[in-house]
């Protein structure tokens, strides 16, 4: 697969990482008081809204999605937007708190079809971390696609890992859409120490590790975390 040089790629074996980053937007001219207050100026575009670069990857593709209720485009969900597209997703893969966020903590979640779209979603945060060759069997391209909050004990990085192994292990290309980390501007607390590795911390990093999601699949990739 060639890739346009806005993308960050590694190769895994068979499986290749597609990594997406945000983009910045100004939204008006500059002026002579704009570096005073840039922050302003500028909007950070999540890699899910820049659709006329990676649509052309994906676009005749069978996809299996990991998303949730923050995986948006604008006001629409990223499922939405891809299907409206004319993206032929074939199954949906929901973490804690379920594909649409409208489970509690902690609890487990089973396998159904969402109402809205038809489309089957299947738990990862129930019977299975992981998902299985049978679940993947119709998928050309896996995606990941959720708004992270920076810290270790948010259980999407694990989910995260669990599937880029799933990708690695089956030799399907996984691209992960970046999106800001709202704690990403710094580092704190101490590093786990793996002897109590679980699911609300499965990695040797700091409480707060300061690294949007796409960087994070980069480090677990990179730090050979992949089982």
């Amino acid at each position: 697969m060639i890739l346009p040089n806005k993308f960050k790629y590694l190769a895994l074996g068979a499986c290749s990482l597609i990594l997406l980053n945000c983009s910045g937007q100004n939204n008006q001219q500059p002026t002579p008081d704009s570096n005073r207050d840039s922050n302003q100026q500028q909007r950070i575009i999540p890699a899910a809204e820049r659709i006329n670069v990676y649509l052309p990857l994906i676009k005749g593709k069978r996809i299996g999605i990991f998303a949730n209720h923050t995986s948006m485009v604008g006001n629409t969900h990223l499922v939405d937007t891809l299907r409206k597209l004319g993206v032929d997703i074939r199954v949906i893969f929901g973490p804690e708190h379920g594909f649409r966020g409208t489970v509690n903590d902690g609890e487990k979640i089973g396998n159904y079809i969402d109402d809205k779209t038809g489309i089957p979603v299947v738990s990862l945060y129930g019977s299975k971390y992981k998902p299985t060759a049978e679940d993947l069997k119709d998928v050309d391209i896996m995606i990941f696609d959720i708004q992270d909050v920076g810290v270790r004990f948010y259980t999407f990085i694990s989910s995260l890992q669990y599937f880029m192994e799933a990708a690695f292990e089956l030799g399907k290309p996984l691209m992960v859409l970046d999106r800001p980390n709202p704690n990403g501007f710094y580092v704190d607390g101490p590093i786990l120490d793996t002897g109590y590795k679980s699911f609300v911390g499965m990695q040797p990093v700091p409480v707060v590790y300061g690294m949007t999601i796409a960087e994070y699949a980069f480090l677990i990739a990179g730090e050979k975390w992949l089982s």
